[in-house]
């Protein structure tokens, strides 16, 4: 279960959803180097943070999803990164 916080914070992205427990995106890109390239910014945030995304390409779209193992679902550090994605 999701605490009220964090479905709050869900709320406020763009185009993120809850998919099997996990927060959700899908990003299209007109090519596979564009998606990769994307790929690649993201993994650098992400390493940063020591936080690191489910990453799933093909072609031109790039699926991500978010969670926290060790709070058992979507937590605080998910929302951080998908905002950083965002911003991306």
């Amino acid at each position: 279960m999701i605490d009220k916080k964090i479905t709050e914070a869900i709320a406020k992205l763009t185009d993120w959803k809850v998919v099997n427990d996990k927060l959700n995106r899908t990003f299209n890109f007109d090519n596979f180097v564009d998606a990769f390239a994307f790929m690649t910014k993201v993994a650098i945030v992400a390493e940063k943070m020591d936080h690191h995304p489910e990453l799933f390409n093909v072609y031109n779209r790039v699926v991500i999803d978010l969670t926290t193992h060790d709070a058992g679902g979507i937590g605080a550090l998910d929302i951080e990164l998908a905002q950083k994605i965002d911003a991306l």
